[in-house]
């Protein structure tokens, strides 16, 4: 009985059936009942099918104007460096202090909408809370300006192979006259 923990295929009886045929479990006390008295429809799992279309809920999703400014903090700013303590029962999580002054800032009307978010930031910096942006580590900015670097030298070497190869063009170019002028007088070179 590995597998899907659903139990959709087969029935009980079916399924307890071919457990003891190969000796997994003892015959449980209802089994002689059950094959004496069978059901008269045998209880399989059956998926259930809508009468008239597709099923609608009837329960909307539930969401709060909060619940919006903690999707934007967890993308912006993730989970923290350090988990939740929730040993103790007045502990309020980093995400929780930010919708608390979102709203109180909010609330005051002096901030547009627009720069609520960022200056709700500067403000629970200005509390002493630090918030670090996701991914934005300094071994992160280290690679990025080592990347920039590379590309930079890169860039610089190609540079300088494109100018040699067009002069050894033009070199050509200017050589290709003479080259001619001693082909006519010696047309097969030994």
């Amino acid at each position: 009985m590995a597998g899907n923990r659903m139990q959709k295929i087969g029935s009980v009886f079916s399924r307890t059936r071919n457990l003891l045929r190969i000796g997994v479990i003892e015959k449980p006390l209802w089994f002689d009942v059950y094959a004496a008295f069978p059901p008269l429809r045998e209880p399989v799992y059956r998926v259930p099918r809508p009468r008239y279309g597709k099923v609608k809920d009837v329960i909307p999703p539930i969401f709060y104007q909060e619940d919006e400014v903690r999707a934007r903090f967890y993308r912006i700013y993730g989970s923290g460096p350090r988990p939740f303590d929730l040993s103790q029962s007045n502990y309020k999580s980093t995400c929780q202090r930010f919708v608390e002054k979102f709203n109180e800032l909010k609330e005051e009307g002096k901030i547009e909408e627009e720069k609520l978010f960022e200056e709700t930031g500067k403000a629970l910096l200005a509390s002493g809370i630090i918030l670090q942006r996701r991914g934005t580590d300094k071994a992160a900015q280290q690679d990025h300006q080592d990347v920039e670097t590379r590309a930079s030298v890169l860039h610089l070497q190609l540079q300088t192979v494109l100018e040699e190869i067009q002069e050894k063009k033009k070199d050509g170019e200017e050589q290709t006259p003479e080259l001619a002028e001693t082909q006519k007088e010696d047309p097969l070179p030994s």
